[in-house]
């Protein structure tokens, strides 16, 4: 919701309305300000996060609600923190206070001083001496004097009935604001239809602007006006420096910063009560007079489109009847010649079937002729087959003879065939024997020769070894070579 935020300190909270859930808390900020060096170096600046951080880091382990930068010049940064309650406003101006800062690319140091903020509200002086200068007024009158308060930023849901918790509701507001008095009215401008039509009217000061924020059907402004003065101050006094606070049935607390002021606009005198009922009859009978205007215009139109549904409807019938009666001609005109493609096709009907009894007869003749045909055909060729075969029979048994004679043949041509491949086998197993024999001959006879190599070498190199061990007994020799013959 707008305007709102979580409460998780309800100790200082004290009851406005415990049917509705709604208390009072006291506003606790705390001002900072930071005394900012003098920045020699052009293009170097300070940034003003980074100062909040600072003073953030230096109330630890206690932390601010909120911190905004109040004031920012190029000797100072001012900034406003708001603190979970009173008690802790000593606490932090005692971590701050006197405290210095050390920015990073910056060789002074930044002091910081610290004091409990000072809330912007109106005191009795304020309205007194208000009401007192203002020419306007009459204090003998309601509404024209110290005795209407106007709040702003009030959440809707919070002065809501259940079944519609989108609008606040006027009983309610009454009932909680009768703590401090007896109400003599309230009034709660977005609940009338009729008010942004006022303003438009002339309510406005001329070449003013009505703006709307984000979050405006969440919140609203009401006035209430008590029937005495001492229940409007004991309102102001109550409402000064508080945060209305709202805990709901699961025990959640919210709070929301409202702004309390008095009335300086006679917004529930009698003249403007009077000058608001006549605008708002005005404006009813106008929008009756539109809404009849509209009415008519829409029963007009309601004829025109009737009149014109019958005039197509009719039209359309008309249409309707000529195409039927053209169908109906069609329909005459394609029976007309059904019946003549029907007698023309019962007479080639007629024909065709004369045509396929001739046809037929022809066909019968034709088939008799062709059987008597046949017959012959078949005495003939059945004669002709038996020759045939006789014939056949003869030229089969010589072409076997000759078959066998050549089968002969071609046995005798392969046993010979088969008995010279094995002579040959028999030559070649012999061949490939006698080269392996060789092959192994050589390989022993270069083993011996290399054995035997061996065995010489082994000898000279024996017969070596007895000569220099001979010689080592007789004289030291320096060297000695025995070189092969």
């Amino acid at each position: 919701m707008a305007n709102t935020s979580v409460c998780n300190d309800i100790t200082e909270a004290t009851e406005l309305d415990k049917s509705q859930g709604l208390y009072l808390k006291p506003i606790a900020k705390v001002n900072v300000c930071v005394q900012l060096p003098q920045l020699k170096q052009p293009g170097k600046s300070i940034s003003n996060w980074e100062v909040m951080e600072k003073v953030k880091r230096m109330a630890k382990p206690h932390s601010f609600i909120s911190l905004k930068i109040f004031k920012s010049t190029l000797d100072f940064i001012r900034l406003e923190g708001e603190v979970d309650n009173k008690a802790l406003i000593k606490t932090f101006i005692m971590r701050l206070d006197s405290k210095t800062i050390k920015l990073a690319g910056f060789p002074e140091i930044l002091k910081v001083k610290s004091a409990e903020a000072k809330i912007n509200f109106p005191t009795r002086h304020d309205w007194d001496s208000y009401f007192r200068d203002a020419k306007n007024m009459n204090e003998m009158k309601s509404g024209e004097r110290p005795d209407t308060i106007q709040l702003k930023d009030l959440p809707c849901r919070w002065f809501s009935r259940r079944r519609n918790r989108d609008l606040p509701d006027e009983q309610i507001l009454k009932r909680v604001f009768s703590n401090f008095g007896e109400v003599r009215c309230v009034d709660i401008p977005m609940l009338d239809p009729y008010r942004k039509e006022m303003t438009k009217m002339g309510r406005t000061k001329p070449g003013s602007i009505q703006t709307f924020s984000y979050g405006q059907d969440l919140i609203f402004e009401a006035f209430v006006q008590y029937k005495e003065y001492i229940g409007f101050v004991k309102a102001m006094d109550s409402l000064r420096g508080m945060k209305l606070l709202y805990i709901e049935d699961d025990e959640k607390a919210l709070e929301a910063n409202i702004k309390v002021d008095f009335d300086r606009t006679k917004h529930l005198s009698d003249k403007a009560i009077r000058k608001r009922r006549l605008e708002r009859q005005k404006l009813e009978e106008l929008e009756r007079e539109k809404e009849e205007k509209v009415r008519k215009e829409r029963e007009e139109e309601e004829r025109k489109q009737y009149e014109e549904r019958l005039r197509k409807e009719e039209e359309e019938r008309d249409r309707e009847r000529k195409r039927e009666e053209k169908i109906q001609k069609r329909k005459e005109r394609q029976a007309e010649r059904e019946n003549k493609r029907k007698m023309k096709r019962i007479e080639k009907r007629k024909k065709d079937e004369e045509r396929r009894m001739q046809m037929k007869i022809a066909v019968e003749e034709r088939k008799l002729l062709l059987a008597q045909r046949k017959l012959e055909s078949l005495r003939l060729l059945s004669h002709l087959f038996e020759r045939v075969k006789a014939i056949k029979l003869k030229e089969d048994l010589a072409r076997k003879e000759k078959e066998l004679e050549e089968q002969r043949k071609r046995e005798i041509e392969q046993e010979a065939k088969d008995k010279l491949l094995v002579e040959k086998r028999k030559v070649e197993a012999k061949r490939k024997r006698k080269i392996q024999l060789e092959r192994q001959e050589k390989d022993l006879r270069e083993k011996i020769l290399k054995n035997f190599k061996n065995m010489e070498e082994q000898k000279q190199e024996n017969m070596r070894e007895e000569l220099r061990k001979k010689l080592s007994g007789k004289r030291k020799l320096k060297s000695a070579v025995v070189m092969k013959r």
